[in-house]
């Protein structure tokens, strides 16, 4: 199974960090955003996937064309043009990059996929901030043994204030910050 990546919007939510790169670049830990999803799905067996580049989308190239040296101890022997890898680190991950333009909309993006997905029974998709403490092994078991075209997972968010109890005008209880109503 592949998964599927959408990392193409601008994340004006973050413009500090995303004027000089695209938001799945964005780095915690000293890692990318986009890795912490591929390592999330890697450890769930799922090593192919799919990016779907828009914004800034050569960054993304750019760091998985240098990621094995980045991630590799190596020799640069500069008088004979020569380059020893000592130590590699590299997951087992097929990365296939796909520019899917800078304004497309989520559903222009899958479209110009389709070929990278063509012949699989289903793929897995998310966004490029998708970050989740999702269990994906249950998550394709529960998709497969519903058998819907799609599974989708949501989270409540949390509550952005604390929550007060009144009666007869006065505080009688509160609640910090309790789940959000955000439709769940």
């Amino acid at each position: 199974m592949k998964a599927v990546i959408l990392a193409g919007g601008l994340g004006t939510r973050l413009s500090e960090e995303t004027n000089v790169r695209p938001k799945p670049m964005v780095e915690i830990g000293g890692w990318p955003l986009l890795w912490h999803i591929m390592k999330t799905y890697s450890f769930h067996g799922v090593n192919e996937f799919v990016v779907c580049c828009g914004y800034k989308g050569y960054m993304i190239k750019e760091y998985f064309a240098n990621y094995f040296l980045h991630v590799s101890d190596v020799t640069f022997d500069i008088a004979e043009n020569r380059m020893e890898v000592h130590r590699e680190r590299a997951e087992p991950w097929r990365v296939t990059l796909v520019d899917t333009g800078d304004e497309t909309l989520t559903g222009g993006r899958l479209r110009r996929i389709a070929d990278y997905v063509a012949g699989d029974d289903a793929f897995c998709m998310t966004y490029g901030d998708g970050l989740a403490d999702i269990d994906v092994t249950a998550l394709i078991g529960f998709h497969r043994s519903h058998g819907r075209p799609a599974t989708v997972t949501a989270v409540k968010p949390p509550g952005r204030f604390g929550a007060m109890e009144l009666e007869g005008g006065r505080v009688s209880g509160f609640t910090e910050k309790p789940p959000g109503d955000g439709g769940l």
